[in-house]
């Protein structure tokens, strides 16, 4: 982790609540204090020394997220860089270690753009997870999810993270861009080594996900197929670099997000055996047993900085120009004047229009993958815990399941070991 750095504030740093993982993992004791402040209160996310505006109420990050004063984009906000900037503290550890010419390949992530160029580097996306192309996604889902179980079945015991979710997600992520099958184990090995290896084989990942995802892209130009790739090159709107580099958002954001919601989606059910039991019994609940467990679990709990383009009253608070806001999604959708009960895990809850929470997000950056995300977890819960003639079990005791945490974040399974 870098040394704290010195930063030129307007607001004192010493007001702010400094929020330890534990506390943004406790939906009632880690909020319930941001929440009764007036206005925003300033808070230092984990790992980090800078403050940033961290907004919990539920309609409050709905506003933000929608607000067009709130921008992703800090270079366009001109005369705000003498503001504490906690997202550049935070990129500047993930930067550590990272070899400096894949650098381009990761600038473009679509979290970091607004308005039109938000658009532009979006729009082709759309084309890949439309509603047709994402059904079509569910055979292979449900094979691959069997075929995963089966091989686990045979075992005293298995990690539903490393050996299950992470494996389950890298495949699709393999079928939805178009890596050939003769080549899905080499490319699924490079993004093991790079998305969630131990960081010894980073670069060697890397170097071959670039040099083959060039090549995908040359033989897809030659000869299209129905694929993410060939529906990038018929929009004609991105280069090859940009091509590279939706490959690499896809696996930032379609890979580890998703497969640690798998695990730690099984996870609460476990930890729930009265709500396990009903979904088992009533398996038509399944619908809202999946929008439940993105509420519930919200693994984003945090989401990116947002920057204030001048000086404006949000959420009862002047704002200044610069100043960085971000929005606690887990926060947000555990809010008691949004949810009843809402500390509590119910497979019956029902949801309003829309989604009914903010797991995806919300407005122009809302999650272009949901639908997909929402059809593995049903598949998964629906494999895993449905129709198997037993539900699977912890191996290790509760206390004794391991955990991490990413700066800026709340704890995330490191392995999660189960019998099935």
């Amino acid at each position: 982790m870098n040394s704290p750095r010195q930063h030129t504030s307007r607001t004192p740093a010493t007001t702010a609540l400094h929020l330890t993982p534990e506390l943004l993992e406790d939906p009632v004791r880690g909020y319930a204090d941001l929440r009764s402040r007036p206005g925003l209160g300033h808070a230092v996310l984990p790992g980090l020394t800078t403050p940033v505006r961290l907004v919990t109420r539920y309609d409050d990050v709905k506003a933000a997220l929608t607000e067009p004063r709130l921008v992703r984009d800090r270079s366009t906000v001109p005369g705000g860089s003498g503001m504490p900037d906690p997202q550049a503290e935070l990129l500047a550890q993930g930067a550590e270690g990272f070899p400096e010419e894949y650098a381009q390949y990761f600038s473009g992530h679509l979290a970091l753009f607004d308005g039109d160029e938000h658009t532009r580097r979006r729009h082709p996306l759309t084309r890949a997870f439309t509603a047709r192309r994402v059904a079509a996604q569910r055979p292979f889902v449900e094979k691959t999810a069997r075929e995963l179980l089966a091989a686990l079945a045979e075992r005293e015991q298995a990690d539903l993270l490393g050996e299950f979710a992470y494996p389950l997600a890298t495949a699709v992520i393999c079928e939805l861009v178009g890596v050939d099958t003769a080549d899905q184990d080499r490319v699924c090995g490079w993004i093991r080594d790079f998305a969630y290896g131990d960081g010894s084989r980073l670069a060697e990942g890397l170097a071959g996900l670039v040099e083959y995802t060039k090549d995908l892209v040359a033989r897809r130009r030659a000869e299209p197929a129905d694929d993410l790739v060939s529906a990038l090159l018929a929009d004609g709107g991105m280069s090859d670099d940009e091509i590279v580099t939706v490959f690499f958002l896809l696996i930032h954001t379609g890979i580890t997000p998703p497969a640690l919601f798998l695990a730690h989606g099984v996870l609460a059910l476990l930890d729930h055996p009265g709500e396990l039991s009903r979904l088992r019994a009533e398996p038509e609940l399944l619908p809202r047993a999946v929008a439940e467990l993105l509420r519930y679990v919200t693994l984003v709990r945090v989401g990116a900085t947002l920057y204030a383009t001048e000086d404006f009253e949000f959420a009862g608070t002047e704002l200044r120009k610069g100043e960085a806001v971000t929005v606690a999604l887990f926060g947000a959708n555990h809010d008691p004047a949004e949810f009843d009960s809402p500390e509590s895990l119910d497979v019956t809850r029902e949801f309003g229009r829309g989604d009914g929470h903010l797991a995806f997000g919300h407005g122009p950056h809302y999650c272009i993958g949901a639908a997909l995300g929402r059809l593995v977890t049903g598949v998964v819960l629906d494999e895993l815990l449905i129709r198997r003639p037993t539900a699977p079990e912890l191996a290790v005791d509760r206390a004794d399941v391991e955990f991490g945490h990413w700066p800026g974040d709340g704890f995330h399974l490191l392995r999660l070991p189960v019998r099935l």
